[in-house]
């Protein structure tokens, strides 16, 4: 990681720990906005028979995704993860209660934070998510109802360029 990344994820890192409560205020405050509903870019459906937990497992263990609770929560959320490809890329995955699942390829709050909260550069790059999921997804909806990741807002459980060198 260059240096002005290094200062860039060190600013973040001190940013996690109240990040939700700002979030949330400025939200009240109308000083930023998110849209309800939920994000565009579908990709598919939890396989049935699959869990979230065992999806949660594969997309750590085989492809090193992990909690991105610095993201907007979409309505229905139950799980929020991202797969740095860089300090200035990600891969973020977003499943629905009813196991929707959606993601799209996008700037990191890190490395582009305008850029990545005004949605500038998202793209759908729907093979490689395919890939990922593997034999977790499913095109046809069937009836579930997901509980929400209870770390979902976590700072501890944040990926980072820095956790990841680490591993």
């Amino acid at each position: 990681m260059k240096f002005g990344e290094k200062i860039k994820q060190k600013i973040w890192h001190f940013i996690y720990k109240f990040f939700p409560t700002i979030q949330k205020e400025l939200l009240k405050l109308h000083l930023i906005w998110h849209q309800r509903g939920r994000q565009k870019y579908h990709i598919g459906y939890l396989k049935p028979g699959k869990t979230l937990e065992e999806l949660k497992n594969h997309l750590h263990d085989e492809w090193g995704f992990g909690n991105h609770f610095v993201a907007w929560s979409d309505d229905s959320q139950v799980l929020s993860w991202r797969k740095l490809s860089d300090f200035y890329h990600q891969y973020h995955l977003r499943i629905f209660s009813d196991g929707e699942i959606r993601g799209h390829f996008e700037y990191t709050p890190e490395g582009h934070p305008i850029a990545h909260f005004d949605e500038k550069g998202e793209s759908f790059h729907h093979a490689e998510f395919l890939k990922f999921l593997g034999d977790f997804v499913t095109d046809k909806r069937h009836p579930m109802h997901l509980r929400a990741d209870p770390n979902a807002y976590n700072p501890d459980s944040e990926i980072s360029m820095e956790k990841l060198q680490k591993s």
